[in-house]
């Protein structure tokens, strides 16, 4: 599907409007601890370059990796409540769909997390379902025991 690994690529800033996307690194399936090849982001804000918070892109959501998502993001307590983590998914969707030719991406959010969840509203995807956690899932062991499970169709057209 994609050429994911060279050891000595080029960390590559993705811009956007409001905040641009700096590659930190890159993990592969045989080097993450879950199997699943992974890119990580700072989310640096555009208008003065200070880091935000950090996103991510996982390959796969096959299997236990379905209640995680594709996306992971964290935006910095002093930073929050700015959209920075709507305005980071939107250049990780063009990322996404430009360099990694995927046309789809899930994103999860746990009911308690209010901001994650009207984020993900506000991207426009499609609320799949509200699904109960495995009990064995490593998840559960750390209190979240229901996800919303959002699709996203991406079109960069």
């Amino acid at each position: 599907m994609y050429s994911f690994f060279n050891r000595l690529f080029k960390k590559k800033i993705y811009e956007g409007q409001i905040v641009d996307l700096k590659e930190r690194y890159r993990v592969s399936e045989q080097e993450a601890y879950d199997g699943v090849a992974t890119v990580y982001y700072d989310i640096i804000r555009h208008a003065d370059q200070v880091k935000v918070g950090t996103i991510d892109l996982r390959m796969t959501v096959e299997g236990d990796m379905y209640y995680y998502g594709h996306v992971g993001y964290n935006v910095l307590p002093a930073y929050r409540g700015n959209s920075y983590a709507y305005e980071a998914c939107r250049v990780l969707f063009e990322i996404a769909r430009g360099e990694f030719g995927m046309d789809e991406l899930i994103i999860t959010c746990s009911p308690e997390n209010i901001a994650s969840y009207m984020t993900l509203k506000r991207l426009n995807g499609e609320l799949l379902e509200l699904v109960e956690v495995p009990r064995n899932h490593k998840l559960y062991a750390t209190g979240e025991k229901t996800k919303y499970i959002f699709r996203y169709k991406i079109d960069l057209n």
